[in-house]
């Protein structure tokens, strides 16, 4: 094993997404024998400490100061600590500080330790009803509308079940960009994870889109679970036509995000569909 014998060892300890019921026996024997635990948020983590009656020392260690911490907890494991590293919910690094650390930690040749548990990605797509045999987590997408429509069209072919996370605020444009640049696929949007108003959301995304608009207001982090691309379709100029045709009805879409939308589902070049959306609107009118 790469590590230093006399050195201490970083725990990176999975903690609940909600329900504080959520947590290993290991868990929370580790985190009682550590010298210390590394939290994203220490007044957030001292409601599960106190449940547990867990009294060990805590600092903090959270996005904007992890590169500092880091030279910190270093030398506290070089001088025999052991120390435990927890995030405000679920697995540490996973969407959530630690990956600095864990990568620091490990060009030192020390021990680090997972201590497995919640991680609201796997309780969500379990339950989602789409493929769980490939899945690509990619966490939070750009929140500004370009850079997010790039991220979108980079994965576009991407055959796994995608697992996204967003805050309730942008969850709805999140999931409009989507659909035009995914086209409509099967999704299950979990909100709430093990907590008190937990919620499952399964349809198309346009199903999905409607049923959020639908309330009043959206609380809870989000997981999103979105079915991957089908294996490539054919279809002649007639079926594009009456594809084209039938979208025309429906849609709110514009003429440019339609023909890209139609173009990324069947693997028919933009300008074709656009020119064929162009045609069938003179017909109409």
């Amino acid at each position: 094993m790469d590590t230093q014998n006399s050195a201490g060892t970083l725990y990176i300890v999975a903690t609940p997404v909600g329900n504080l019921e959520d947590i290993t026996f290991r868990a929370v024997k580790v985190l009682k024998q550590v010298d210390l635990i590394a939290a994203e948020d220490t007044r957030h983590s001292k409601k599960l400490l106190s449940h547990y009656d867990i009294k060990t020392k805590l600092v903090s260690c959270h996005e904007h100061n992890e590169a500092n911490k880091t030279h910190q907890i270093i030398a506290h494991l070089k001088n025999g600590l052991d120390i435990a590293l927890i995030s405000d919910a679920g697995t540490p690094s996973i969407s959530d500080p630690g990956y600095k650390l864990v990568t620091a930690v490990a060009r030192e040749m020390l021990s680090i330790i997972p201590i497995p548990g919640c991680s609201a990605a796997i309780a969500g797509l379990s339950v989602s009803g789409l493929p769980t045999d490939s899945f690509l987590f990619l966490g939070f997408l750009p929140k500004k509308q370009q850079k997010q429509k790039q991220a979108l069209e980079a994965i576009t072919n991407q055959s796994a079940t995608l697992i996204f996370y967003e805050s309730p605020r942008r969850i709805k444009a999140l999931i409009d960009n989507m659909r035009t640049i995914l086209g409509d696929r099967k999704a299950c949007l979990a909100r709430e994870i093990t907590k008190l108003h937990e919620e499952y959301i399964r349809g198309n995304l346009s199903d999905i889109l409607k049923a959020l608009e639908e309330k009043e207001v959206i609380k809870g982090e989000c997981s999103l679970f979105v079915q991957g691309q089908l294996e490539q379709k054919t279809i002649d100029e007639e079926q594009l036509e009456k594809i084209i045709i039938s979208r025309l009805a429906t849609t709110e879409l514009g003429t440019s995000d339609l023909a890209r939308q139609i173009s990324k589902e069947f693997k028919v070049s933009k300008k074709q569909v656009y020119d064929t959306i162009l045609k069938s609107n003179q017909i109409d009118s």
